[in-house]
């Protein structure tokens, strides 16, 4: 059983889920739309999970996952290639099978997040383990305030979810500000990292909750600036997804501190890990 009480199978076991479509998102990034095989006692997912994705004969990997909440029988994992297992996961097509353990992990704080304004940071691929909290919140969007998506990535070949973005961009009750690295000659939009654009947000830091993933350096920085407008810590939260390989707590091989990050995350609020995050070798 997970920390958020959905139920799965034998965790140590893959099981079979069928690659129903591969979509290239950017030159080295690319997203997996599965089902399982023949139900394969999935149960669902809180925002914030990840799985255990394996390719037979190959090995496993960690992934957020990606898709809606809401959908059932549809599970989506957005990865780049950066290995020997996600080059392999690159070259399977549509029909092949691939096996996932999960889901495990803790959630971003979507309920109790209620009544608030909701920010999200999100760098790079950080946008993908995000992405099932815009889906809910604008699933139930009466019960939130503002809504602010503060997205930055290298340049604009590298965003992720194009079109998803243009439809977030134009909704009325979306706050949606992106930036990139370097732009070119063919970007109008803003140029800098993400942090630059936290202090355009209109947003209430006395009752706000913001969720923030992305490469380490750049999640740093981002709680620094959203400190600064007066977010406190016990209302930020960090996806810290690094160096998982059992996904149950059993290997060590993501002891961060006295937690786990597989078992006690990947989603921490600031507060409880406020000592260590960023001291180097830890």
């Amino acid at each position: 059983m997970s920390n958020t009480g959905i139920s799965f199978a034998d965790p140590m076991t893959p099981r079979p889920f069928r690659i129903e479509h591969v979509h290239q998102e950017t030159h080295d990034t690319f997203t997996l739309d599965l089902a399982t095989r023949d139900g394969g006692g999935w149960t669902g997912f809180a925002p914030g999970q990840f799985n255990m994705l394996y390719v037979f004969g190959v090995g496993e990997v960690p992934i957020s996952i990606s898709s809606d909440p809401q959908v059932s029988g549809r599970i989506q994992h957005t990865t780049r290639t950066v290995g020997t297992v996600t080059g392999a996961m690159r070259r399977l097509k549509q029909d092949d099978y691939i096996g996932i353990r999960g889901p495990f992990g803790s959630r971003w704080p979507v309920e109790e997040a209620r009544g608030r304004d909701c920010v999200l940071v999100a760098g790079g691929i950080g946008l993908a383990p995000l992405r099932p909290v815009l889906y809910s919140l604008t699933a139930n969007r009466d019960k939130y305030r503002k809504v602010v998506l503060l997205y930055g990535t290298r340049s604009p070949r590298d965003m992720l979810y194009g079109k998803e973005l243009q439809r977030w961009r134009g909704k009325f009750d979306l706050d949606v500000h992106v930036t990139v690295d370097r732009g070119g000659n063919e970007w109008h939009g803003s140029v800098g990292v993400v942090t630059t654009i936290v202090g355009r947000a209109g947003f209430d830091p006395t009752n706000t909750v913001a969720m923030v993933c992305g490469p380490e350096v750049m999640m740093r920085f981002s709680v620094m600036e959203l400190q600064r407008r007066g977010v406190s810590s016990d209302r930020i939260y960090l996806s810290m997804e690094r160096n998982m390989k059992c996904a149950i707590g059993l290997c060590g091989h993501c002891q961060y501190g006295p937690t786990f990050v597989c078992k006690d995350g990947p989603v921490f609020r600031l507060d409880q890990i406020e000592n260590i995050f960023g001291k180097a070798e830890i």
